[in-house]
């Protein structure tokens, strides 16, 4: 049986997305949304960063998909390391976290709210 080279480039590129999420919500989504639950300022913070992904990813005109957000977080990581961003060696300390870190957080509530297992 042969599968059509579409498919297979399309399988292959949802799993890339989830797979690039999945080292997301392990590196900043677990402590980050628990810490959010944690402080309600955080949380307050989190939702208005994943307002805005949804809104420029045109979350209101069409459904968010995983390669979505894994490419917009994607790109964010790529333009602030391009700025001489640098992640933290020692993690992150959520009670100040920098911009950065909570659109990615945001990210990651956005995934979660697409499926539950990213942050398992």
């Amino acid at each position: 049986m042969r599968v059509p080279y579409n498919r297979v480039a399309t399988r292959t590129a949802a799993s890339s997305a989830r797979s690039a999420l999945a080292v997301l919500t392990s590196s900043v989504g677990t402590t980050g949304l628990a810490a959010a639950a944690a402080r309600p300022g955080l949380l307050a913070l989190v939702d208005q960063h994943a307002a805005a992904v949804r809104d420029s990813l045109g979350g209101d005109r069409r459904p968010l998909t995983v390669a979505a957000l894994a490419g917009y977080a994607e790109g964010v990581r790529a333009a602030a390391l391009e700025h001489g961003w640098q992640p933290p060696a020692d993690g992150t300390d959520w009670a100040e976290p920098d911009w950065l870190r909570l659109r990615l957080l945001g990210v990651c509530a956005l995934a979660r709210s697409l499926d539950p297992r990213y942050l398992a």
